[in-house]
């Protein structure tokens, strides 16, 4: 049977953990080797309302969200935010182990320009799959970060703190765009795969039924089919061709819509059904943003 655990502040993750009470009430710094009795469990679920940069270095195991796993490996990085579920069975942690976790309450950024904008780094949703691989040197970058966190809520906390200590998580996430920039580099050919795979997905898409029975494509539907989160197929598709994976499928449907307009005897209705558009008005609305003018008087702009 799985045992959840359930964190919805700093004060009971520790004792639930079993730690000492954080010194600071909205974020902590938690060493692995610390918790390497803890840690030791099997089949545990970890709901949480606080965001999570974990650093894994020499720890092993396996964690995953819902269905998706994912066994740890020298210097890997995972992030959770809130309200999201990560499960985890038979995690060690080596001896000497730098690994860490950086967690902290929404509360302590919401202040600050970070909390309205910490949405867009995208990597908080992605799968576990997706983790982020690190080199010993970038290792050691985020690592002194999070010193200087420790640092700060460490001494007394004055009017400068909590300034200080978001500025340094900031400086994290923006490290860690960084990085994940360098993978979706360096994995240029495996991307070029998904790349391929992805288009392949919506020719079948549209030669089959499905876009009458379930509607035009989304990228929850593509990043599913290609064992992908949305985020990292919309990021990775971002780096490799300079579109979105939603302005792709989009394009994918306009350049559909112009060849049925032409090339056959369809009405305006039929195509908006068969691109899975469940009104045709929705479709003249999105074809007219596209292009500048409605499906008829594109149509008739093109047969003269």
């Amino acid at each position: 049977m799985s045992q959840t655990l359930t964190f919805r502040s700093l004060t009971q993750a520790c004792n639930t953990l079993g730690l000492e009470a954080p010194r600071h009430p909205l974020v902590s710094v938690f060493r692995h080797a610390e918790l390497a009795a803890i840690l030791n469990f099997q089949n545990v679920q970890i709901q949480s309302e606080l965001y999570i940069i974990g650093m894994k270095d020499g720890v092993s195991g396996k964690m995953g969200y819902g269905r998706n796993s994912y066994d740890y490996t020298e210097g890997t990085m995972v992030f959770s935010a809130p309200d999201q579920v990560m499960n985890s069975n038979q995690i060690t942690v080596a001896p000497g182990s730098i690994a860490w976790s950086l967690i902290f309450h929404p509360d302590l950024i919401r202040p600050f320009e970070l909390g309205k904008h910490i949405h867009t780094y995208s990597y908080f949703s992605y799968a576990v799959t997706e983790a982020l691989h690190l080199d010993k040197h970038e290792i050691q970058t985020l690592t002194e970060l999070v010193h200087k966190i420790e640092a700060e809520y460490k001494q007394r906390i004055d009017r400068y703190s909590q300034k200080l200590i978001v500025a340094n998580i900031e400086l994290i996430l923006d490290y860690c765009l960084r990085y994940y920039d360098r993978q979706f580099y360096l994995r240029n050919n495996q991307n070029q795969d998904v790349l391929t795979r992805f288009e392949g997905l919506l020719i079948a898409y549209y030669e089959s039924e499905r876009p009458v029975s379930m509607g035009y494509p989304t990228v929850q539907y593509c990043g599913e089919e290609l064992g992908l989160s949305p985020n990292y197929l919309s990021d990775l598709l971002k780096k490799e061709t300079g579109k979105t994976a939603q302005e792709h499928i989009h394009l994918f449907m306009l350049e559909k819509a112009k060849t049925d307009l032409l090339k056959s005897q369809l009405s305006i209705s039929e195509i908006a059904y068969t691109l899975g558009f469940g009104y045709p008005n929705h479709f003249s609305r999105f074809f007219k943003k596209k292009i500048g003018v409605n499906p008829r008087e594109w149509r008739n702009e093109q047969g003269n």
